[in-house]
């Protein structure tokens, strides 16, 4: 890395680590920033957006249902960010058969990514939101997957770094802080986690995602923890009921400029492009939930109504509503979910199929598998920007 690239203010912060490179010392939060005219306005437009969508959360009639569509979707592009080629398709199939799973070393880290979420957003775990948490979601994410060699669960020893395919600590585009420094760095961004601080809590959450990517504390999966991270924090802070933000579908087009907006906070001090950045992303998504909210309530009802018949079963409206949560299920599944034998499970699910609610995917095994592909695509399709 060199130090030449960094801004004179910036140059501060690079220093020479005991191995005779140079790596970057993000300085401790909050940062020194000015609130423009134009920022507040952006954060004003965020708020209210986070707001309509907390508003939603509330008066939804099952919000659990599309929490956990979000968070798979979530999952598969924070992962796809990272080079993975797993869709949401792969991903539900994976969860109720794994063995019939397409890419599945692809798809493991995308269920991974779901497990380690469900288990932070876990409001009865054993951890407050801390250092400790962000281990154990660590070791959830790479268990069995290409990160499974990189130390999960632990902060790293070794130096890491950023940069083109092949390059070194020489020629890396950046060097986050160096193992002997990484302590120190982790010490005070947990301090800052919990700090009282006069920063809009927006701004406070966007602060602390470029600080834990600027720190690069693990030597694989520091950008999906970081993502996840930000979801985490506006449950955890009240700013949401459940985790109905997706912000990785905002950066996964836009992961140059994600890249750049964070890469000038280091080089230059740009904070106010990264908070610039980061609230269009909160806005767009906000907007996007209420949209995709709308459509997945229009599609339940609809279905709901196609099923209300004087000769059908009780169950079915539980069979619906379950496939807004995962949209796959297996007879077995089915069985499980409702309670019934085997053969009253299979016409349930048979009744679903022949009102195209459901459709059988072929060639998978022993086990019949079913997608709600309506809700599926539902879920792909970009909203109309407001």
């Amino acid at each position: 890395m060199d130090p030449s690239q960094f801004s004179p203010k910036s140059r501060a912060n690079v220093r020479r680590a005991e191995g005779g490179y140079w790596a970057f010392l993000p300085p401790p939060l909050p940062p020194d920033v000015a609130l423009s005219p134009k920022l507040i306005g952006a954060l004003s437009e965020a708020d209210r957006a986070v707001g309509e969508v907390s508003g939603l959360g509330r008066t939804l009639p099952n919000p659990h249902l599309l929490a956990m569509s979000l968070l798979r979707r979530e999952a598969v592009l924070s992962s796809r960010i990272e080079g993975t080629q797993a869709s949401m398709s792969d991903l539900v199939l994976f969860e109720v058969d794994p063995a019939t799973a397409d890419r599945s070393g692809d798809v493991q880290e995308v269920a991974n990514y779901v497990r380690a979420a469900n288990h932070v957003l876990d409001p009865g775990r054993r951890l407050p939101m801390s250092l400790p948490l962000l281990l154990e979601a660590h070791a959830m994410l790479l268990e069995g997957a290409r990160g499974a060699s990189a130390s999960p669960g632990e902060f790293r020893r070794s130096q890491n770094w950023i940069g083109a395919p092949g390059s070194s600590l020489q020629d890396a585009t950046y060097v986050p802080p160096a193992p002997e420094e990484l302590w120190g760095c982790l010490d005070a961004f947990e301090k800052y986690l919990h700090a009282n601080d006069e920063l809009p809590p927006l701004l406070r959450i966007a602060a602390i995602h470029y600080q834990f990517e600027a720190i690069h504390p693990f030597l694989d999966g520091n950008g999906r923890i970081g993502r996840l991270l930000v979801v985490a924090l506006m449950v955890e802070w009240g700013l949401l009921p459940s985790p109905l933000l997706e912000i990785s579908a905002y950066i996964e087009p836009r992961r140059d400029a994600y890249y750049d907006a964070l890469s000038a906070v280091s080089v230059d001090g740009d904070w106010q492009g990264w908070f610039h950045y980061f609230l269009e992303a909160v806005t767009v998504q906000c907007h996007s939930t209420v949209e995709r909210a709308t459509k997945l309530r229009a599609l339940r009802d609809d279905y709901r109504a196609r099923m209300a018949t004087p000769r059908a079963s009780a169950l079915l409206p539980t069979l619906v509503d379950s496939l807004f949560a995962s949209p796959a299920t297996t007879i077995a599944q089915a069985r499980s979910l409702l309670g019934v034998t085997h053969r009253a499970a299979t016409m349930n699910v048979e009744k679903l199929v022949s009102s195209g609610i459901l459709t059988e995917v072929a060639g998978r095994g022993r086990s019949r598998l079913f997608l709600a592909t309506e809700i599926l695509d539902t879920l792909a399709t970009v909203p109309t920007p407001r």
